[in-house]
């Protein structure tokens, strides 16, 4: 009787077994869409089922008693899609690919893109390519990009300035006007997105609160191509760029280069005021800086290969030479007696000059080992090598003191290697991901000051005001990730482990500094996504922050004969916890966040009333919290018209031990505005323009107060001849409000400065596109036989 029912269900049985179908849902380029939505109806039209893509565009269709069913695939960026499907017969995985949705308004064709920010559950994804902003260089798209600020050309995400710049998850060994200038030379149509990560996964190292990763786009054109580029930049003296980027694409080879070079002069505005309240005089200098650069070269190459239809290597160099940039400063300074009356004053002039030569290369091997499992290697070797001279002469003439002169060189070389080799397995099927990884890291640099002076009534070489530094740091680190997807929850755990190695050697006075630790890195993630696609998340990570290497020299750097320049070869590294609250629908993006700081390092000024001195430094403050909330939200409101708001208010606070050995507590409420606006005028020629205006109200770094500060700019661009030439106009900063006042009051401290940094522009970029511009159908390889057993 038993094998009787048994006999007589089976079909049932084997039926039931059919009913598990998997699929993925991909766009035309290929890329996995998450977060569509999937409706199961049967032949009445009736609704069975709804279902949402993972975050790797895969769904899975289970548990309907219907034999014969409609698939209705919906999303805001693509046109609706629609699938008979016969569950009977269906055994295959089915993929479904999304095309653009195609409206005709008003006798104009509008196609409907991506929007320019997604919210994935551990990060912030701006889609550069799909803004008007793609015509400037990297360095003014990352500080238009939501939720990063700039202030002094320094950047923030949520008010923390301890970033950790990568490209293509690859680290940039470079800070302050370096990066800067590596990024102003990186054009920005060869973005793809910039992912603003505040906790990122344990997969990233873990220096730094958060990262800030810029996506390189990738050829998937057949054939060659080309782009022919020049920009003029007036601001008050004029800059110049030229250069040539070329592709190749052909089945299993990739291959890309670009050089660009540029020229110009480089001009800053600034004013420092101390007054000591010990002689009850005000010290006034006006320094503005005019700096030549005649000869900028930005060198990249880029080559893939497809060694079978498993195994992919990569190989990347990229080169920035900066073989001579000088000046000469003449910063006089007037000093007032407590009457307001000028008493005494010097000038100072410096002649300096610097040159810059950074490379970097970078090795991957990337393996699939089966259908859910693949493997990845890459070494990574950087270089940065800088030199500066300067030979200050100042002319001195104080009151009850003859006039007299003094004179100073200082020559600094400085160079830093690093190598790094990683190892990375991922394993995936349609709900869980394992990823897990090892890598060892090195880093060495090598500085040398040398100082001379006329103590004697000429120049010559002062060994005590010399110094050498010598730095290696060695890091070794483990990573595990889990991530569980079972549909409209998203779930994401890692742990991190580093073991850190590293010595410092100082020369005058002779000290060495080692510090050996292990430190754990945990993150936590989960989201979970409604039926009406309200997006909630949750996330945590702990982070560290370690000194910059050039912050770690304890040389002393004259900026004149009563300022310099000092580092710390004793910093602590900072450790950071970051917990974030999101919430995300129909592109309004809110998030909650809390920053707790541990020793935060960063640099503060303080003078010395018994010699008149202004000393810059790196040091170690207490602690720093901030928490606060931001939005973005990009409104359609006319097919032709857009608009973007993105809006930060926090409240931060800073604690650090003044030059009296008391605690003090700095805070304030800053808010951070950047409101945008853009217009297409003729789609045919990408006739497209777009105003915007962000503002930032006062805010604190250490010791610092910083001014409200708030720049406007116009950004217009159109194409040519088939859209083969590109012109883009730019006006920056138009209303000249960019400059800010940075200021220190509190005990026997009292001095600020005020600082513009010349970037009122107006710039004009050509470009001309040569060869096949367009996406082509291009045959498939043939799967080797290895992807065959998979």
């Amino acid at each position: 009787m038993y094998k009787f029912l048994f006999f007589l269900c089976l079909p049932i049985f084997l039926f039931s077994q059919k009913q598990k179908i998997e699929g993925t849902v991909l766009n035309a380029e290929g890329e996995k869409l998450p977060l569509v939505s999937i409706e199961i109806v049967n032949s009445k039209n009736e609704l069975l089922k709804k279902l949402i893509t993972n975050e790797n565009g895969e769904f899975v269709i289970q548990d309907i008693s219907e034999k014969s069913v409609k698939l209705i695939v919906k999303d805001l960026e693509y046109a609706q899609f629609e699938k008979n499907l016969d569950l009977e017969i269906q055994n295959q995985p089915i993929n479904i690919v999304l095309k653009k949705e195609i409206q005709d308004i008003q006798e104009v064709v509008m196609t409907k893109q991506k929007p320019l920010v997604k919210r994935k559950i551990d990060r912030l994804e701006f889609n550069v390519e799909n803004s008007n902003i793609s015509s400037l260089n990297a360095w003014e798209i990352l500080k238009k990009t939501p939720g990063v600020t700039a202030n002094n050309d320094v950047l923030a995400i949520k008010g923390s300035q301890s970033i950790l710049v990568t490209i293509n998850d690859k680290k940039v060994m470079l800070t302050g006007d370096e990066l800067k200038n590596l990024l102003e030379s990186t054009q920005g149509d060869e973005l793809k997105t910039v992912e603003v990560i505040t906790n990122p996964p344990a997969k990233y190292e873990a220096s730094g609160s958060a990262v800030l990763n810029i996506v390189m786009k990738k050829n998937k054109i057949e054939g060659y191509r080309g782009t022919l580029s020049s920009k003029y930049v007036q601001t008050q003296y004029a800059k110049g760029l030229v250069g040539i980027s070329q592709y190749y694409k052909k089945d299993k080879l990739s291959m890309m280069g670009s050089y660009y070079f540029g020229s110009g002069t480089y001009y800053r505005e600034g004013t420092d005021y101390v007054n000591y309240v010990e002689s009850a005089t005000r010290w006034i200098s006006t320094m503005n800086r005019k700096d030549k650069n005649k000869s900028q070269n930005t060198l990249n190459f880029n080559v893939e290969y497809e060694l079978d239809s498993l195994t992919n290597l990569s190989l990347n160099y990229s080169g920035n030479f900066n073989p001579r940039s000088f000046g000469t400063y003449h910063v006089p300074t007037l000093i007032y007696n407590n009457q307001n009356v000028v008493e005494s004053s010097y000038i100072t002039i410096n002649d300096h000059n610097s040159r810059s030569i950074n490379n970097s290369l970078s090795f991957q091997v990337e393996r699939k080992l089966n259908k859910k499992s693949s493997l990845a290697w890459i070494n990574y070797f950087a270089g940065n090598n800088t030199r500066k001279y300067q030979n200050v002469l100042t002319h001195l003439d104080f009151i009850n003191q003859p006039p007299g002169e003094n004179n100073f060189l200082t020559n600094n070389r400085n160079n830093v290697q690093l190598y790094s080799t990683q190892a990375d397995y991922q394993w995936k099927n349609e709900k869980w991901e394992w990823e897990s990884g090892a890598k060892y890291s090195f880093v060495k640099t090598d500085s040398q000051l040398d100082f001379s002076d006329n103590e004697n009534g000429q120049v010559e070489y002062r060994p005590e005001k010399s110094n050498v530094f010598d730095y290696k740091e060695h890091n070794f680190a483990l990573y595990g990730s889990l991530a569980y997807n079972p549909g409209k929850w998203n779930f994401k755990a890692g742990l991190r482990a580093e073991k850190t190695d590293l010595e410092g050697i100082v020369s005058e006075p002779y000290e060495v500094n080692t510090n050996n630790y292990w430190r754990v890195f945990p993150t936590l993630y989960a989201q979970y996504t409604t039926e009406n696609n309200h997006q909630f998340g949750l996330s945590y990570g702990k982070r560290i922050s370690r000194p910059s290497y050039s912050w770690l020299n304890p040389a002393k750097s004259y900026y004149n004969l009563f300022s310099y320049f000092q580092g710390d070869p004793k910093l602590k590294a900072t450790i950071i916890h970051n917990l974030n609250l999101t919430y995300t629908w129909k592109e309004w993006n809110f998030d909650f966040y809390y920053r707790k700081e541990v020793s935060p390092s960063m640099e503060i000024s303080y003078q010395e009333p018994s010699n008149n001195n202004l000393i810059y430094h790196y040091t170690n403050i207490e602690k720093g919290e901030a928490y606060g909330l931001s939005l973005y939200k990009s409104f359609q409101l006319k097919p032709w018209w857009s608009l973007s708001v993105s809006e930060n208010l926090e409240n931060n606070q800073n604690y650090f031990i003044g030059v009296d050995n008391i605690l003090y507590k700095n805070k304030v409420w800053n808010w951070v505005s950047d409101v945008s606006t853009s217009f297409t005028l003729d789609k045919n020629s990408d006739w497209k323009i777009e105003v915007g205006h962000q503002y930032n109200s006062p805010s604190i770094q250490g010791t610092f107060r910083i001014s409200s500060s708030s720049t406007t700019y116009l950004v217009m661009n159109k194409k040519f001849f088939s859209k083969k030439l590109e012109a883009s106009l730019l006006l920056n900063d138009i209303f000249r409000t960019s400059g800010e006042k940075v200021s220190t009051k509190y005990a026997n401290q009292d001095n600020y400065y005020l600082d513009y940094r010349d970037v009122q522009s107006f710039s004009v970029t050509l470009k001309f596109n040569f060869g096949n511009q367009s996406v082509k159908n291009t045959k498939n390889i043939k799967k080797a036989d290895e992807q065959d057993r998979m």
